[in-house]
């Protein structure tokens, strides 16, 4: 389902904007730095869903960009019908910043797909912003050129956040293979949450601040879901009519209300809003935030990356111009789709492809940071309250350390870049970060020893079928 968290530079004292949210996937997740490339004519690439997916498709082909650019983001392993590797949003060299946020279309709309549709799923839409788009309105224009000339892979509503320094825009993607997306822009004074992706009142004629395709308002009074002199709303039209839940409505009012505060919204509050329990439990893959600053060198575009939900995990602030992610926090078998039934040697191999994991042995022989946190997270939970709320005081401890860090390290990379050595930039970059996630991971192993230990000699693990888990408002 996922959750996204635009706020706008007006509220933040450092003056520039933030993107926050994480993806609700129970599959293998891992941090990615993908470079940037030049394909040759006629590249192409697949995209689609197959009959295995909520709404089945097909998959497909269509033309790849002659040159993609650098980013990374969480991918991770299985969505039904969507062929892995999936992502849900990152950010690129250019500070384009994108999350993903299902939103569902009413009931119609989902009837009519087409069994057999086609073009780009939710999460190949992501990729591709990612790799072209230099600006988060021209990341809106992709996604309806994308769906105009190809189609579009429902399973039953999406949204997209897209942010630069400037602005953001929600973008929706709806079910019923008609080509409908609309997109709203959000500004400084913006404060939006998307859990589902949402848009209310929008003028009736595209401009500046909304975007739609020409056929969007006619096919609505086709339909005789609008009538004409009423106001457009676009979550009682093509959505599922709830407006607005209430855990956006929670958030983005507790967001406001810290905004109102003396120097306003800074890093702390953007890490409450992906850490509290009341919306951050076991669903939550991974926790993102990005500060969405002007940046004049690429390789210091950086987010604030937890390998699980940041309710029990620190957010480390990793950059774009490392040079690899250490292999703990990289692609596991760990939930990884189908790894049950694979094996790492190639003994095997007779028996199909499919039979060998993708996961290389270095990686496999490795821990897996996922998987460690995933037990932390647990035992907290199990402790109740009081655990959970002392293991989240260690790790903003832990993150107010590290962000007391991040002038000298970005200063020192600046001082080796403008000296022509961007090698030694990007390698000291790489071992600043690969330090600290390994460091945060030791912690999380002593950590979750001292609390299985106290849960064992107390009332013990909790062997029923009834989780201990936080109260979440959604």
């Amino acid at each position: 389902m996922s959750y996204a968290l635009y706020i706008g530079q007006s509220f933040n004292e450092a003056g520039h904007a933030w993107l926050a949210g994480y993806g609700d996937e129970p599959s293998g997740h891992w941090l990615q730095i993908n470079p940037a490339r030049e394909h040759p004519p006629g590249a192409t690439i697949s995209v689609g869903v197959t009959a295995e997916a909520a709404l089945p498709g097909r998959m497909g082909n269509i033309p790849q960009a002659r040159r993609t650019v650098r980013y990374m983001g969480v991918n991770y392993s299985h969505y039904l019908g969507a062929p892995a590797p999936l992502i849900n949003g990152g950010v690129n060299q250019h500070g384009v910043a994108v999350r993903d946020v299902w939103s569902p279309s009413r009931p119609e709309l989902v009837a009519m797909t087409p069994p057999d549709q086609a073009g780009p799923n939710y999460s190949d839409l992501s990729r591709i912003v990612l790799e072209r788009a230099r600006t988060a309105r021209e990341g809106v224009e992709i996604i309806g050129a994308l769906i105009a000339q190809h189609g579009h892979c429902s399973y039953g509503g999406n949204s997209h956040l897209i942010a630069d320094a400037r602005e953001a825009w929600v973008v929706i993607e709806f079910a019923g293979g008609l080509g409908l997306w609309v997109a709203e822009r959000l500004g400084p004074g913006s404060i939006r949450a998307l859990r589902p992706g949402h848009i209310g009142v929008i003028p009736q004629e595209a401009g500046q601040d909304v975007l739609f395709p020409p056929h969007f308002i006619d096919t609505a009074r086709r339909f005789g879901w609008h009538g004409a002199g009423a106001a457009f709303d676009v979550n009682k039209v093509f959505g599922d009519g709830h407006g607005r839940r209430p855990g956006v409505v929670w958030i983005e009012e507790e967001m406001r209300r810290r905004a109102d505060r003396p120097g306003g919204l800074d890093l702390e509050d953007m890490i409450w809003a992906v850490s509290t329990p009341r919306l951050t439990g076991d669903s939550a893959g991974y926790g993102q935030i990005v500060p969405l600053a002007p940046e004049s060198r690429e390789m210091l575009r950086m987010m604030w990356h937890a390998p699980v939900g940041p309710v029990t995990a620190p957010l480390v602030p990793v950059f774009l111009g490392m040079d690899s992610v250490p292999p703990e926090y990289g692609r596991h078998r760990h939930l990884g789709r189908g790894e049950s039934a694979r094996f790492v040697d190639r003994v095997h191999e007779v028996t199909g492809a499919d039979a060998i994991s993708e996961v290389p042995q270095g990686a496999a022989s490795t821990r897996s940071a996922v998987a460690i946190f995933k037990r932390l997270m647990h035992l907290a939970f199990q402790g109740g309250e009081d655990w959970v709320a002392e293991l989240s005081a260690h790790w903003r401890a832990v993150e107010r350390r590290l962000a007391s860090e991040l002038a000298d390290i970005r200063r020192s990379a600046e001082i080796l870049d403008a000296a022509e050595a961007p090698e030694l930039a990007r390698r000291l970059l790489t071992e600043h970060v690969e330090t600290r996630l390994l460091r945060v991971l030791d912690e999380a192993e002593a950590l979750a020893t001292g609390y299985e230990a106290r849960l064992r000699a107390g009332v013990g693990l909790n062997m029923t079928s009834e989780p201990r888990v936080p109260d979440q408002i959604w």
